[in-house]
């Protein structure tokens, strides 16, 4: 039994622009996607027992299954079952990353699922390995959407920066918290909205990119230095430039704002590609606690997780 687990991510700054080139900033957080590898005789299995990935099992070779939800979850993992040409194998999902939120999901099941299974395989792969075959995999599955932010930050873990290329960035951890609208988002359509929009009015969009660039390149700065205070504000300000190029949403406006509001944030903006998913929150004087709280009663449902945690990991045995 071989067993890897994979961090899942946020954006901190720079979405949307970052298609453009503008600086991009994400960090890991410390909710995983654990995979379970394990010899099955006669068969390819996958399962999980996860409410938010609608528990199921299928199997590969007989194509008996016990939730018709399950074609979606289980596509990752196939190709990566196809990738290593596995036979006689169970393969169990554990994941406490709400599915399409924004959170980076497929990329953290996916390098899991490449580190735990080539590591059943006897195959020791590199990270820069790992990396790289996880984000070709996460790429075909998307028909060519991935981001490879995404699996790098679930395979090295920490934080990276996105421009033009992507770095790693040396920086200490942040607590944070996440809400989630529990709406699911669609990145692609999100983003060819905005693209139109900056075809028909780029006099308009362009300087919004460029503030959103200024924003992410200020804040590594104030990351590294703790500057809470001020990394609060730029978050609400890339939260209002965001909105304005037309990606926030009503649910992800009301934890927004019951965020600063009752829940006493520093500051607070939605995260990924918007219409959905999930917003981040950056904790005040009230604590975590009171942001919280305050998110549930704006019908979130609310994480607390620390930026910057350890990439992909090979665990003992359960």
């Amino acid at each position: 039994m071989t067993t890897a687990s994979s961090p899942g991510k946020i954006i901190l700054f720079g979405e949307h622009a970052v298609v453009s080139g503008v600086t991009a900033i994400g960090g890991a957080i410390e909710l995983r996607a654990r995979v379970t590898v394990q010899d099955e005789p006669g068969c390819v299995l996958i399962k999980t027992e996860d409410l938010a990935l609608q528990g199921f099992s299928l199997d590969l070779i007989s194509g008996r299954l016990t939730s018709t939800k399950a074609a979606h979850a289980t596509r990752y993992i196939s190709a990566v079952l196809r990738e290593f040409d596995v036979r006689d194998i169970q393969v169990c999902i554990d994941s406490s990353l709400p599915p399409a939120a924004g959170l980076g999901s497929s990329a953290a099941i996916v390098v899991a699922a490449v580190a735990a299974i080539s590591q059943h395989q006897g195959q020791r792969l590199s990270r820069k390995e790992i990396a790289a075959v996880s984000h070709r995999l996460e790429k075909e599955v998307q028909q060519g959407l991935a981001s490879p932010m995404d699996t790098a930050l679930a395979t090295y873990g920490g934080y990276m920066q996105v421009s033009g290329e992507i770095q790693p960035l040396d920086l200490p951890p942040l607590e944070m918290v996440v809400g989630y609208t529990k709406m699911p988002h669609d990145t692609k359509t999100e983003v060819e909205k905005v693209q139109d929009l900056k075809k028909h009015y780029s006099n308009v969009v362009d300087p919004i990119f460029q503030a959103i660039g200024a924003i992410s390149e200020r804040a590594v700065p104030l990351i590294g230095e703790q500057n809470l205070a001020e990394l609060g504000l730029l978050m609400n300000v890339n939260h209002g430039l965001l909105g304005a190029l037309g990606v926030s949403s009503r649910e992800l406006d009301e934890l927004v704002y019951a965020a600063r509001g009752a829940g006493g944030a520093l500051g607070a903006k939605l995260t990924g590609a918007g219409g959905g998913g999930c917003m981040i929150a950056l904790p005040g004087a009230a604590g975590i606690d009171a942001l919280m709280v305050a998110l549930r009663q704006a019908r979130g449902a609310a994480f607390r997780v620390v930026t910057g945690c350890e990439g992909v990991r090979l665990e003992d045995d359960p």
